[in-house]
């Protein structure tokens, strides 16, 4: 099975090794049909320490590096 990839923002690079992405996502409302926006906040691990705040970035599944941790940043070609 493939592993998923999402693109994001980074809001924040203060931990060691870790970086919090908000990814968002749009949907249309079911019963409004309007165009929705949802965010959710992903933890990635980060060896490099090399994303910092309002880089946009891909992080990509991996198996559990920590309580919180089960993305890891993808490294940009």
């Amino acid at each position: 099975m493939p592993k998923r990839v999402l693109q994001g923002t980074v809001v924040s690079d203060t931990n060691e090794k870790t970086v919090v992405v908000r990814v968002e996502r749009r949907f249309t409302h079911p019963v409004m049909k309007k165009t929705v926006r949802r965010s959710k906040k992903y933890q990635a691990h980060d060896e490099a320490n090399i994303a910092k705040v309002g880089d946009i970035v891909q992080i990509e599944e991996c198996a559990p590096i920590s309580r919180n941790k089960r993305w890891t940043l993808v490294p940009s070609a």
